[in-house]
């Protein structure tokens, strides 16, 4: 038997199973907008009318699970009341679906991330399928709200208080093998058997795996225990004024059970928040970096399976350690396998920490290999060349490369500081050179800029994005100019720090000044972790002829190079630097030193590097953490 709706079918099986499937219509992935909602309230009414032996949710999607609730929706909020009618919505029907009396079960594939989850959670039995694209999160933090469906009270019952709040105050997510360890899903099975797996679960009246004793505890008795610590990791990372959501999320928890409309001034705070906006704003400018890499035009479409890189330096082998760790095939070419070694160790530990899996990590070492002769540039579908910063050195590697390259291979520098237009006369196809430029570190950084330089092939930049897409960065189209955004930005940013320094404004004041803004890092350990010769020799090139600061000369001259030396502006021990207690900085001094970061950043979309304002704003956050509740410096500029 069937019932079809416009986004969901309910299929009723001869053994009195129910499945229902949810496949929006008109999109490529589930989210859970008003409509959606409205005819799983009325697909309820019918299961009500006619109980079914149990209820099995699932995706009709090959993307995915659900991706949460609407954003565009959500973004249409303009009054107070709004707001709590969709939080209502979703309390209310997910509550309705946790009392129905027949058992149910949430078989998730793929992402299951907000509002999905909570769906998810709403449901008796939730059964993981065991392959790459299945997470689970609760990720609305991220977005400057909360989960407001149930998640706040469910995830806590399911995985205890600590967990829970550590997933919701993150946003980080759960692979299928994660979430059974912790509880949140009832088992996880290879697709083959999910079919079978999912109707026996369903039926089997198993019960939920109870909460130990302490979780317990720290549930209720020690609530309060629980709060306080999870305020006090918060404060480290996050000052309430500029991010309320986390601490929202806590006391709803603490006082309200997670349900936020026993708090409506919380809801109403949260909700209408500018900081909620311009993280809305923030992730749709994400979007739009990720849609560079799905282009329906000719090179869009590219799709790597085996890399090439030439120089095994920090750059170079945290590159190919990365593409390694996203499943292709890398090749890692330097003068000899003594300087391949340190990258392969480095790869090896990144592995470690992101698989946790041995034979995962097994499998990724072998994906990696060590290639002295350079016998894999001609399997290669991407090259990319990360040598030392000399043009000379660069043109006669090309010489090398370029004769060698299969048809329509792609051949990517990642220079931060020399145009390509510099680097591709001795080319046969000048036209075809991109430029593919990481950041330090690569593991952690989500930004590429994708340089085109003068006259190149559309094909090639649209498939550099495409690649930078499939390793699961953020692509940012930008033109050939010294320190093209990103750095170009940052120089003028650094160098005001400095001056201050020069002024007699201690690093440690500096530094907290920016911390209080908003950055992830303050500038003057900025420049430590950078390295002070490279903050010289950047300076000299993008400070437009400005003479270095004293305070920088000085330590360079010494050999205080920063972290890498041990001393720079900072002492540095075991990769920390050691600061006094920072003496109050002058009223407006974090404005000040972003003024000059912000006019840098309006003369690149005024000279075309960077197409517009939205994009420059991306690539800045992106790229060098600017505060994402801000929407971007050039947002944060016009809406003061």
């Amino acid at each position: 038997m069937h019932d079809t709706f416009t986004h969901w079918q309910l299929h009723r099986e001869s053994s009195g199973i129910a499945i229902a499937t949810l496949d929006r219509a008109g999109e490529s992935t589930n989210a859970l907008s008003q409509a959606v909602m409205t005819e799983l309230g009325q697909l309820l009414d019918q299961l009500e009318a006619s109980p079914p032996a149990g209820l099995i949710i699932r995706s009709g999607k090959a993307a995915g699970f659900i991706a949460g609730a609407d954003i565009d929706e959500f973004s249409r909020l303009d009054t107070a009341d709004k707001g709590r009618q969709l939080v209502a919505r979703g309390w209310e029907l997910f509550n309705r679906l946790a009392a129905v009396p027949y058992p149910t079960l949430a078989l998730v594939r793929g992402h299951c991330l907000g509002g999905g989850l909570e769906l998810a959670l709403a449901c008796r039995y939730l059964l993981a399928v065991d392959e790459p694209g299945t997470k689970m999160a609760l990720p609305e933090v991220m977005l400057g709200i909360f989960p407001g469906w149930g998640g706040m009270s469910r995830l806590p019952q399911r995985i205890g208080a600590p967990a829970a709040l550590d997933l919701m105050l993150t946003g980080k997510g759960l692979d299928a093998r994660r979430a059974r360890k912790m509880g949140l899903a009832d088992d996880c099975v290879p697709p083959r058997v999910m079919e079978m797996a999912a109707r026996q679960l369903l039926l089997s009246n198993t019960p939920r795996r109870p909460l130990p004793f302490m979780q317990k505890l720290l549930s209720g008795p020690l609530k309060a225990v629980v709060a306080n610590g999870a305020r006090k990791q918060v404060a480290k990372k996050a000052r309430p004024e500029h991010y309320p959501a986390p601490y929202a999320i806590i006391d709803l928890w603490q006082k309200q059970g997670g349900n936020a409309l026993d708090a409506p001034e919380v809801l109403d705070r949260i909700i209408s928040s500018p900081t909620a906006k311009n993280l809305l704003r923030v992730f749709r400018l994400q979007e739009r970096l990720k849609s560079f890499g799905k282009s329906s035009e000719p090179g869009g479409d590219f799709v790597a399976r085996r890399v090439h890189v030439v120089g095994a330096g920090v750059m170079g082998g945290d590159i190919a350690a990365w593409c390694a760790l996203r499943g292709l095939t890398v090749s890692l070419q330097d003068q000899d396998i003594s300087r391949i070694a340190p990258a392969l160790q480095r790869a090896q530990a990144l592995f470690q920490k992101k698989l946790r899996d041995p034979l995962a990590v097994r499998a990724a070492c072998d994906r990696l290999l060590p290639d002295p002769t350079g016998a894999g540039v001609v399997h290669a579908d991407v090259v990319i060349e990360a040598i030392f910063e000399n043009a000379e050195a660069k043109h006669a590697l090309f010489r090398t490369l370029e004769p060698r390259m299969k048809p329509g291979a792609l051949l990517a520098s990642n220079t931060s500081s020399l145009r390509l237009e510099d680097l591709r006369p001795v080319l046969a196809r000048p036209e075809r050179l991109v430029g593919i430029h990481f950041f330090n570190p690569v593991a952690m950084m989500p930004l590429v800029e994708v340089v085109a330089a003068e006259a190149a092939d559309p094909t090639a930049i649209r498939a550099a994005c495409a690649f930078v897409r499939q390793i699961d960065k953020l692509p940012l189209p930008v033109r050939s100019a010294p320190g093209f955004l990103v750095n170009a930005v940052l120089a003028p940013y650094m160098l005001a720090a400095m001056r201050a320094v020069d002024r007699g404004i201690a690093p440690e004041s500096i530094d907290a000044a920016l911390l209080t803004f908003g950055m992830p890092m303050g500038p003057i350990e900025l420049i430590d972790t950078v390295g002070l010769d490279i903050a010289l020799a950047a300076g000299q090139q993008l400070a437009d002829g400005a003479e270095a600061p004293r305070c920088l000369q000085q330590r360079v001259e010494k050999q205080q190079l920063g972290k890498k030396s041990g001393q720079g502006f900072y002492t540095w021990n075991n990769g920390k630097p050691q600061k006094t207690a920072a003496s109050s900085a002058p009223s407006g001094l974090a404005e000040e030193l972003v003024a000059p970061l912000i006019a840098r950043t309006q003369r690149l979309v005024a000279d075309g590097i960077v197409a517009d304002a939205d994009l420059a704003d991306a690539g800045v956050i992106f790229g060098t953490g600017f505060a994402p509740f801000t929407g971007g410096p050039l947002h944060w500029q016009t809406s003061r």
